[in-house]
């Protein structure tokens, strides 16, 4: 144990190592089990949803391996249970509409045929100078250059150069599928 004023100690006892030891390398391999058996949607690149649930995943893991007040199955039924819970609302999000709305965002149109949409940068809290980088970080040099910028629901930016210079739609029907936000004639994405 330390005194109150010699700071902290860098060794307590053995057996918290042990413990330590005895129970991160038997929750460690769960935990990567459980994550494989879940599928890759459990790994994939991450909504609101998703960070909440990899937080509670690292914050309980944490709490199994450092706390001796929490027995090794109840941290194992925890873990369990997050992932579990995580595979019902992506399985149940694939397939309900509700489910769907209520656990993801929908992709939204920032810029359209070289113009910034000041309403949805502002709904979306991104910058003009947010979107230039995205579009330089394409390799290409301004707005003229772009057909549309969508913010997508992991909060990252799609950019659809225009061809050859020229502002004119895509030949595909809808470049956001999720919705069609956008395409020849339609603006759903940022409608409000």
């Amino acid at each position: 144990m330390s005194h109150p004023d010699s700071g902290p100690v860098p060794f307590d006892s053995w057996s918290g190592l042990d413990r330590v030891l005895a129970v991160g390398v038997p929750a460690y391999v769960l935990l990567v089990a459980l994550l494989r058996v879940s599928g890759k949607r459990t790994l994939a690149t991450m909504n609101a949803f998703d960070l909440v649930v990899t937080v509670a995943l690292g914050s309980t893991l944490a709490t199994v391996l450092l706390s001796s007040d929490v027995a090794w199955t109840e941290g194992m039924l925890a873990l369990t249970l997050l992932i579990v819970a995580q595979f019902v609302v992506a399985w149940l999000a694939v397939r309900v509409r509700g489910v769907r709305r209520a656990v993801r965002s929908s992709p939204t149109l920032l810029v359209r045929e070289g113009s910034l949409r000041p309403d949805a940068l502002r709904r979306q809290r991104v910058t003009h100078t947010e979107v230039l980088q995205a579009i330089r970080s394409q390799g290409l040099g301004g707005l003229d250059r772009v057909s549309a910028v969508v913010l997508e629901t992991d909060g990252s930016f799609s950019v659809i150069p225009t061809t050859q210079g020229a502002i004119t739609p895509p030949s595909t029907p809808a470049v956001v599928r999720d919705r069609g936000c956008w395409g020849p004639g339609e603006d759903r994405c940022g409608r409000q």
